[in-house]
This record gives structure tokens, C-alpha cells and sequence, in this order.
């Protein structure tokens, strides 16, 4: 294909939502994905949309609006709040109850809604049976719509018009530099740059050098725009270093099963209907996959060590940044069985996914073998973590520790999500330094985020969500290339 009337650069949630609003308002649409495979970051999330005025949250007898949403958020925005840009988290809050409802009717399942404080009210919707429900469902409707989805295809520029304006982009496919044309107009969606060096040394460089969550998120959607006049605003505003256990190397049947209705209608009736106690095990088994640990364990008495076995950092404090200079980028947590008795029931958690289960000592011994080691004194955990005796015995001296000792690791650092995005506008069209627009682009997702700020628990998704789908229409609309 040389020619679609819209590309998509990127297949992740906003990406493949561009794609299929934009294939139902009869656009030929061409979606160009650099990696093998579609989701971007919303496959590696939670999986959670926070939304006021949802279905579910009717049926619950929850009365909840997106102005009580809006003032909500307020709570969320930190040293930042001065630089939000709040008519996008108007069109945000005001927009979540039909996004929601349009991934249910595309197949997608939630349970909820759920308490996440400080909102008022239960908003949380967590989506069943994991995250990969957005790509699989997503990527099934945009096909049934006849987009066409091209794996491993990089976008390396965008070509513009005489004016200024962009006629198409320039990429990689099968190994070769090919043009291709976009009739109506480009949607960046490209992901954010949580992994990507050369912008977070330009906005936070002392966090350049910690890796991301997702690995291929290096902001390709904010270079492509900012080289024919775009600009990023809140580059600044970076979520992390946080602390997570890496996934299993081999991933569990239940895992590896996909993300179909039946399987996610099965866990929506099971947390509905049975004891927490038959179901919780299940619900477990994806959730160990890609938690970190919650502070509350440190600050409780749990020792951080590196592959040397020394102790390196205060624990109290967040030792995100201590860890990724460790050999390695990787630590150790250590903690007696007074400590992992606490830890190992209701209400001390050792992870938490947000509205769906909390994690404990015992289900990580249950479900993550691979991270979890138990020994009757410092020298015998040593050698079972690989680490050396010596040196782990050292920097336990001097604590009153109750035998058997505990350990849970290697845990590494990583980058969370950027919200520093492309200047939008509301339609979200990307718009030039002077506030003027560039002809025939759009951004949505991370790379069109356009200042809104999205802290908190359900807010990235739906935004993603939301942004491509309105993005996807708007160029759909759009007059031809001159």
C-alpha cells in the first residue's frame, strides 16, 4: 500500500481506537506498529479505567458525575496542578462513561466499580481477565472494520507539504524505506518516552538512565512531530523510578491463556458471586506477573541489598534511584518471619493491584517460586539467592531478626509513564509554538496528551482510549491532501 486516506502511527490503545473510529466513518485506514505484536503500554498496565456515570456503577446504586470526577483529581496533581492543562480533563471526565461503555460493547469485561481513595466515590473499573483484553479486542474490531494493521514497520519521519502540512510518512517495511501517503491526514499514537534517553536527558536527567516499564515506549510520536514544528509540554512530569519484580521467565498456563469474553466473564461472575477465599488464588496467578512491592514493607523493617549482599540505601526513603546504580540495576528484599507474618495477611500487603486483590508474602511463595527464597540463617538465604554469605551476614548485623529469614527479589527499577506530550488542541490536532496547527496531524494517547495530567490509578487508559477514538474521527472528517 503507498497510500491510506489515515495512517495511525502506533497500535496500542489509542492507536488501535483511532483506527477503528476512523475505518467506521469510512476512511481506508493503515495502521503502522514498530514491534511484532500490538498493545504498547495499556498490554503491560493494570488494565483499570476510572469513569463517572458508568453502567456498573448505576446497577450498584452508586450515584457519581463527571464534575464530582473533575473536582477530584484536583487531589492527584501535586507541584504540577499549575500546569494542567484542564480543558483536556474536562473532555477526559466528561467522555470516561462512553469510553468505558464502548470497550464493553467491543467485549471487553470489568469488575467493579471499586474504592480508590481519595475519590469520593467507587469509579474504578478494572478490566478482566488482564490488560492484554485491550489489544486482543481492539485489534479484532479494527480488522472487522478493515484496517489494515502492519507489524514491525518503524516510522522514521513524517513528509510534509510545501505548506507546512503532512502529506505521509516515511517507513520501514520488510527493510526498506518506503513512502506512503496519507489522503486525509497522520494520528501519532505512538506511546510515551518513558524509555526513551534522549528526551528524559532533556527534561529529567537524572532519570535518563532508568529504564522503562515498556521497553520500545522511547517517545518515536514526539520526535516525529517536533522535527516538521511541533512542541511537548510537561516533559517534566515523570512517574518513577518505581519498583517492580520482573516477570516470570516462563509464564504460568493461566497466563498464557487469551484474554477472551469467556475467560473474562468467568472471573467478572467469580468475584461477583463466590468466596474471596475459592477465587483469590486464581485472580493471583495474573496479578504476581508485574507487581512491585509496596513501601509500607520497607518502612516496616525490610532490608534492600544488591547482587554484592551489602545493604546500599536508607530504606525509608524511595530507593528507586539507589537501585538502578546497583550492579546490575537490581536488589534484594530481605525480612525476618516476624516481619513476613504481618505481611502475610489482610491488612498489610506486600503489592496491591488497584481494586482487584492485594498480593501477599504467601501468594508470591504460592505463584512466584522464582522470587522467593527462605532460609533458617543469613549464610543458607545467601546461598540460595546466589549472593555472597559473607557480606548479606554483614549487613544484617546489628537487628534483633527472628528466624527463618525471608527474601523476595531481584527488584529493579523502572520508569512508569511520562505525561509530557505533544500540545493539542481539543480536537487534538498538534499544534506549532505559536498555537497555530499542522495541517493534517493528530496525536493522541501519551504522545497527544497536550498537558492534561493523569496521576492516579485509571486515568492513562481512559485517556488513551478517548484520545484516539476522537482523534481517529476527527481525521476520518478531514478534507484531502491539496
Amino acid at each position: 500500500m503507498t497510500a491510506a486516506d489515515v495512517i495511525v502511527v502506533g497500535a496500542g490503545a489509542s492507536g488501535l481506537a483511532a483506527a477503528i473510529e476512523a475505518a467506521a466513518a469510512g476512511a481506508e485506514v493503515l495502521v503502522l506498529e514498530k514491534n511484532p505484536f500490538a498493545g504498547g503500554s495499556s498490554r503491560l498496565s493494570v488494565g483499570s479505567i476510572n469513569a463517572a456515570g458508568s453502567v456498573l456503577q448505576k446497577r450498584a446504586g452508586i450515584v457519581d458525575t463527571p464534575d464530582e470526577h473533575f473536582e477530584d483529581m484536583d487531589l492527584f496533581m501535586g507541584p504540577f496542578a499549575a500546569q494542567e492543562n484542564r480543558a483536556l480533563r474536562r473532555l477526559l471526565v466528561d467522555h470516561a462513561a462512553e469510553t468505558l461503555h464502548w470497550l464493553m460493547s467491543l467485549g471487553l469485561c470489568f469488575y467493579g466499580p471499586t474504592a480508590d481513595p481519595p475519590h469520593r466515590h467507587p469509579r474504578m473499573h478494572n478490566v478482566l481477565p488482564n490488560s492484554r483484553a485491550y489489544p486482543y479486542y481492539l485489534s479484532r474490531e479494527a480488522r472487522r472494520r478493515g484496517a489494515r494493521l502492519v507489524f514491525d514497520a518503524p516510522v522514521h519521519a513524517l513528509l510534509t507539504d510545501a505548506q507546512g502540512g503532512v502529506r505521509g510518512v516515511a517507513a520501514l517495511l520488510g527493510g526498506r524505506r518506503v513512502e506512503i501517503e496519507a489522503r486525509r491526514g497522520v494520528v501519532l499514537c505512538a506511546g510515551d518516552y518513558s524509555n526513551g534517553t534522549e528526551l528524559k536527558s532533556r527534561f529529567r536527567p537524572e532519570l535518563a538512565h532508568i529504564p522503562a516499564v515498556n521497553p520500545t515506549a522511547t517517545g518515536d510520536g514526539h520526535r516525529l512531530a517536533e522535527a516538521v514544528g511541533a512542541r511537548i509540554v510537561n516533559g517534566e512530569v515523570v512517574y518513577g523510578p518505581g519498583l517492580r519484580f520482573g516477570a516470570p521467565a516462563v509464564p504460568s498456563l493461566l497466563q498464557r491463556l487469551p484474554p477472551s469474553w469467556a475467560l473474562g466473564k468467568l472471573m467478572q461472575l467469580a468475584l461477583a458471586a463466590l468466596p474471596a477465599s475459592l477465587f483469590r488464588p486464581f485472580v493471583m496467578s495474573f496479578m504476581t506477573a508485574s507487581l512491585g512491592p509496596e513501601a509500607a514493607l520497607l518502612q516496616g523493617g525490610a532490608v534492600l541489598v544488591n547482587r554484592d549482599g551489602e545493604r546500599f540505601v536508607d530504606e525509608s526513603q524511595a530507593p528507586g534511584l539507589a537501585i538502578a546504580r546497583q550492579p546490575g540495576g537490581q536488589a534484594w528484599l530481605v525480612l525476618d518471619d516476624t516481619l513476613a507474618r504481618r505481611f502475610s495477611a489482610a491488612p498489610h500487603a506486600v503489592s496491591t493491584a488497584p481494586g482487584v486483590a492485594f498480593a501477599y508474602l504467601p501468594d508470591y511463595r504460592r505463584h512466584r517460586k522464582d522470587l522467593y527464597r527462605q532460609a533458617g540463617s543469613p549464610a543458607e538465604l545467601a546461598r540460595r539467592m546466589g549472593l555472597p554469605a559473607g557480606a548479606l551476614e554483614q549487613a544484617l548485623q546489628g537487628r534483633a531478626w527472628q528466624a527463618p529469614l525471608h527474601a523476595l527479589g531481584p527488584l529493579e527499577a523502572r520508569i512508569v509513564i511520562t505525561d509530557g506530550g505533544l500540545a493539542v488542541d481539543a480536537s487534538h490536532r498538534v499544534l506549532r509554538p505559536d498555537g497555530g496547527t499542522i495541517p493534517r496531524l493528530w496525536a493522541a494517547g501519551a504522545a497527544g496528551q497536550g498537558g492534561v495530567l493523569l496521576a492516579g490509578n485509571g486515568h492513562h487508559l481512559c485517556w488513551a482510549v478517548t484520545s484516539g477514538r476522537r482523534a481517529g474521527r476527527f481525521a476520518a472528517a478531514a478534507a484531502g491532501a491539496a
